[in-house]
Protein backbone atom coordinates (compact mmCIF):
# COMPACT_ATOMS: atom_id res chain seq x y z
CA UNK A 1 0.00 0.00 0.00
CA UNK A 2 1.16 3.53 -0.71
CA UNK A 3 -1.38 6.24 0.00
CA UNK A 4 0.66 9.36 0.88
CA UNK A 5 4.13 10.58 0.02
CA UNK A 6 6.42 13.60 -0.07
CA UNK A 7 7.53 15.40 -3.24
CA UNK A 8 9.63 18.55 -2.89
CA UNK A 9 11.97 18.56 -5.92
CA UNK A 10 11.51 20.82 -8.93
CA UNK A 11 10.97 19.33 -12.41
CA UNK A 12 14.50 20.43 -13.36
CA UNK A 13 16.02 18.74 -10.29
CA UNK A 14 14.14 15.52 -11.05
CA UNK A 15 15.23 15.70 -14.69
CA UNK A 16 18.86 16.16 -13.67
CA UNK A 17 18.74 13.21 -11.29
CA UNK A 18 17.20 10.80 -13.82
CA UNK A 19 19.04 12.07 -16.89
CA UNK A 20 15.84 13.44 -18.38
CA UNK A 21 14.44 16.73 -19.68
CA UNK A 22 11.60 18.76 -18.25
CA UNK A 23 9.40 21.40 -19.85
CA UNK A 24 6.48 21.48 -17.41
CA UNK A 25 5.57 23.96 -14.73
CA UNK A 26 6.42 23.11 -11.15
CA UNK A 27 3.72 21.44 -9.08
CA UNK A 28 5.24 23.01 -5.99
CA UNK A 29 6.49 21.30 -2.86
CA UNK A 30 4.04 18.90 -1.27
CA UNK A 31 4.75 17.22 2.07
CA UNK A 32 1.44 15.34 2.01
CA UNK A 33 0.77 14.14 -1.52
CA UNK A 34 -2.57 12.31 -1.59
CA UNK A 35 -4.56 10.37 -4.19
CA UNK A 36 -6.06 12.58 -6.95
CA UNK A 37 -3.20 15.09 -6.57
CA UNK A 38 -0.98 15.75 -9.57
CA UNK A 39 2.42 14.08 -9.31
CA UNK A 40 5.65 13.87 -11.29
CA UNK A 41 6.58 10.88 -13.37
CA UNK A 42 9.57 10.01 -15.55
CA UNK A 43 8.83 8.29 -18.86
CA UNK A 44 10.87 7.43 -21.95
CA UNK A 45 10.34 7.06 -25.67
CA UNK A 46 11.63 4.14 -27.79
CA UNK A 47 14.82 6.11 -28.50
CA UNK A 48 15.57 6.28 -24.79
CA UNK A 49 14.83 9.96 -24.35
CA UNK A 50 13.46 10.50 -20.84
CA UNK A 51 11.12 13.31 -19.87
CA UNK A 52 9.51 14.50 -16.66
CA UNK A 53 5.73 14.83 -16.95
CA UNK A 54 2.77 15.48 -14.67
CA UNK A 55 0.21 12.77 -13.93
CA UNK A 56 -3.04 12.54 -12.01
CA UNK A 57 -2.48 10.08 -9.14
CA UNK A 58 -5.10 7.39 -9.59
CA UNK A 59 -5.02 5.52 -12.87
CA UNK A 60 -7.94 6.10 -15.25
CA UNK A 61 -8.10 3.37 -17.92
CA UNK A 62 -8.60 4.57 -21.47
CA UNK A 63 -11.98 2.81 -21.56
CA UNK A 64 -13.32 4.46 -18.39
CA UNK A 65 -16.52 6.50 -18.64
CA UNK A 66 -15.70 8.71 -15.63
CA UNK A 67 -12.47 9.93 -14.04
CA UNK A 68 -13.63 9.07 -10.51
CA UNK A 69 -12.61 5.44 -11.09
CA UNK A 70 -9.04 6.63 -10.66
CA UNK A 71 -9.55 7.13 -6.92
CA UNK A 72 -9.79 3.34 -6.61
CA UNK A 73 -6.60 2.66 -8.58
CA UNK A 74 -3.83 4.55 -6.81
CA UNK A 75 -1.96 1.26 -6.34
CA UNK A 76 -1.51 -1.83 -8.50
CA UNK A 77 -0.42 -5.15 -6.98
CA UNK A 78 2.63 -6.47 -8.83
CA UNK A 79 1.33 -10.03 -8.46
CA UNK A 80 -1.73 -9.32 -10.63
CA UNK A 81 -0.84 -6.47 -13.02
CA UNK A 82 -0.53 -8.87 -15.96
CA UNK A 83 -4.04 -10.20 -15.25
CA UNK A 84 -6.17 -7.19 -14.27
CA UNK A 85 -7.91 -5.60 -17.29
CA UNK A 86 -7.03 -2.11 -16.04
CA UNK A 87 -3.28 -2.81 -16.00
CA UNK A 88 -2.35 -5.72 -18.27
CA UNK A 89 -2.41 -3.58 -21.43
CA UNK A 90 -0.17 -0.95 -19.83
CA UNK A 91 2.55 -3.00 -18.20
CA UNK A 92 4.23 -3.79 -21.52
CA UNK A 93 4.78 -0.22 -22.71
CA UNK A 94 3.28 2.35 -20.32
CA UNK A 95 5.74 2.13 -17.44
CA UNK A 96 6.78 5.13 -15.40
CA UNK A 97 9.09 5.99 -12.50
CA UNK A 98 7.46 8.09 -9.79
CA UNK A 99 10.08 10.02 -7.79
CA UNK A 100 9.42 10.42 -4.06
CA UNK A 101 11.38 11.96 -1.21
CA UNK A 102 9.75 9.33 0.98
CA UNK A 103 6.30 7.98 1.80
CA UNK A 104 4.03 7.54 4.80
CA UNK A 105 2.54 4.39 6.22
CA UNK A 106 0.45 3.71 9.32
CA UNK A 107 1.20 0.97 11.83
CA UNK A 108 -1.46 -0.48 14.15
CA UNK A 109 -1.97 1.43 17.36
CA UNK A 110 -1.22 0.07 20.82
CA UNK A 111 -4.15 -1.00 23.04
CA UNK A 112 -2.71 1.11 25.84
CA UNK A 113 -1.96 4.08 23.56
CA UNK A 114 -4.09 6.97 22.27
CA UNK A 115 -7.61 6.16 21.07
CA UNK A 116 -9.54 7.58 18.12
CA UNK A 117 -13.05 9.02 18.24
CA UNK A 118 -14.48 5.50 18.07
CA UNK A 119 -12.47 4.32 21.05
CA UNK A 120 -10.10 2.21 18.98
CA UNK A 121 -6.28 2.40 19.13
CA UNK A 122 -5.05 5.30 17.03
CA UNK A 123 -2.76 4.21 14.19
CA UNK A 124 0.73 5.69 14.29
CA UNK A 125 1.95 7.33 11.05
CA UNK A 126 5.52 6.67 10.01
CA UNK A 127 7.74 8.28 7.40
CA UNK A 128 9.87 6.00 5.23
CA UNK A 129 12.88 7.22 3.27
CA UNK A 130 16.21 5.98 1.93
CA UNK A 131 19.00 5.80 4.47
CA UNK A 132 21.37 7.49 2.03
CA UNK A 133 19.00 10.41 1.48
CA UNK A 134 18.59 9.69 -2.23
CA UNK A 135 15.12 9.93 -3.83
CA UNK A 136 13.01 6.81 -4.16
CA UNK A 137 12.48 5.68 -7.75
CA UNK A 138 9.08 3.98 -7.53
CA UNK A 139 7.74 1.79 -10.31
CA UNK A 140 4.38 2.72 -11.75
CA UNK A 141 2.08 2.46 -14.76
CA UNK A 142 0.46 5.31 -16.67
CA UNK A 143 -2.50 5.78 -18.96
CA UNK A 144 -4.00 8.44 -21.22
CA UNK A 145 -7.74 9.11 -21.06
CA UNK A 146 -10.23 11.42 -22.74
CA UNK A 147 -13.33 12.50 -20.82
CA UNK A 148 -16.42 11.73 -22.94
CA UNK A 149 -18.08 14.75 -21.34
CA UNK A 150 -15.25 17.09 -22.36
CA UNK A 151 -16.21 18.86 -25.59
CA UNK A 152 -12.54 19.51 -26.36
CA UNK A 153 -11.60 15.87 -25.70
CA UNK A 154 -8.31 16.71 -23.98
CA UNK A 155 -6.00 13.94 -22.85
CA UNK A 156 -5.56 13.36 -19.11
CA UNK A 157 -2.49 11.38 -18.09
CA UNK A 158 -2.80 9.36 -14.90
CA UNK A 159 -0.61 6.93 -12.99
CA UNK A 160 -0.65 4.21 -10.36
CA UNK A 161 2.04 3.01 -7.94
CA UNK A 162 3.05 -0.66 -8.22
CA UNK A 163 3.30 -2.39 -4.84
CA UNK A 164 4.82 -5.64 -3.65
CA UNK A 165 5.24 -7.66 -0.48
CA UNK A 166 6.98 -5.71 2.29
CA UNK A 167 10.68 -6.28 2.86
CA UNK A 168 12.23 -6.72 6.30
CA UNK A 169 12.42 -2.95 6.88
CA UNK A 170 8.77 -2.35 6.04
CA UNK A 171 7.29 -5.45 7.66
CA UNK A 172 7.27 -3.75 11.08
CA UNK A 173 4.61 -1.35 9.84
CA UNK A 174 2.79 -2.89 6.85
CA UNK A 175 2.68 -5.97 4.63
CA UNK A 176 2.99 -4.00 1.37
CA UNK A 177 5.42 -1.42 -0.04
CA UNK A 178 6.13 0.32 -3.35
CA UNK A 179 8.31 -1.46 -5.91
CA UNK A 180 11.69 0.31 -6.05
CA UNK A 181 13.70 0.57 -9.27
CA UNK A 182 17.52 0.73 -8.79
CA UNK A 183 19.49 3.15 -10.99
CA UNK A 184 21.00 0.37 -13.10
CA UNK A 185 17.47 -0.72 -14.09
CA UNK A 186 15.93 2.68 -14.90
CA UNK A 187 16.55 2.45 -18.63
CA UNK A 188 15.25 -1.11 -18.84
CA UNK A 189 12.12 -0.34 -16.85
CA UNK A 190 11.22 2.78 -18.82
CA UNK A 191 11.97 1.41 -22.30
CA UNK A 192 8.54 1.15 -23.98
CA UNK A 193 9.98 -1.14 -26.66
CA UNK A 194 10.82 -3.73 -24.00
CA UNK A 195 7.66 -5.83 -23.72
CA UNK A 196 9.43 -8.72 -21.98
CA UNK A 197 7.79 -8.46 -18.58
CA UNK A 198 9.42 -11.68 -17.45
CA UNK A 199 12.80 -9.95 -17.69
CA UNK A 200 11.53 -7.19 -15.39
CA UNK A 201 9.60 -9.34 -12.96
CA UNK A 202 12.53 -9.73 -10.56
CA UNK A 203 12.03 -6.05 -9.67
CA UNK A 204 8.70 -7.01 -8.15
CA UNK A 205 10.26 -9.49 -5.75
CA UNK A 206 13.52 -7.68 -4.94
CA UNK A 207 13.84 -7.39 -1.17
CA UNK A 208 15.85 -4.15 -1.01
CA UNK A 209 16.51 -4.87 2.66
CA UNK A 210 18.60 -2.40 4.63
CA UNK A 211 18.12 0.67 2.41
CA UNK A 212 15.17 2.25 4.21
CA UNK A 213 14.74 3.99 7.54
CA UNK A 214 11.40 4.46 9.26
CA UNK A 215 10.37 6.72 12.09
CA UNK A 216 7.23 7.91 13.83
CA UNK A 217 5.81 11.28 12.79
CA UNK A 218 2.94 13.47 13.94
CA UNK A 219 -0.66 12.40 13.36
CA UNK A 220 -1.04 15.80 11.66
CA UNK A 221 -0.28 13.94 8.43
CA UNK A 222 -3.65 12.19 8.78
CA UNK A 223 -5.34 15.29 7.36
CA UNK A 224 -4.55 16.08 3.73
CA UNK A 225 -5.10 19.74 4.58
CA UNK A 226 -1.82 19.72 6.47
CA UNK A 227 1.18 20.32 4.22
CA UNK A 228 4.33 21.50 6.01
CA UNK A 229 7.93 20.26 6.42
CA UNK A 230 7.08 19.49 10.05
CA UNK A 231 5.11 16.45 8.91
CA UNK A 232 8.37 14.57 8.35
CA UNK A 233 9.96 15.58 11.67
CA UNK A 234 10.75 12.48 13.76
CA UNK A 235 8.98 12.12 17.09
CA UNK A 236 11.03 9.02 17.94
CA UNK A 237 14.24 7.35 16.86
CA UNK A 238 14.49 5.78 13.38
CA UNK A 239 13.94 2.08 12.77
CA UNK A 240 16.28 1.18 9.94
CA UNK A 241 17.28 -2.07 8.35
Amino acid sequence: MCGRFVSTSTPDAIASYFGATASIESLGQNFNVAPTHDIYGVVADPAGNKTVQAFHWGLIPSWAKERKIGAKMINARSETITEKPSFRGLVKKHRVIIPMDGFYEWKPGSPDGPLNSKGKPLKQPMFIERIDGEPLAVAGLWSAWKDPADPEQRWLHSATVITTEANTDMSVVHDRMPVLVPPDRWEEWLDPSNADIESLSDLFTARNDGILRLYDVSTDVNSVRNDTPALTTPISGPESG
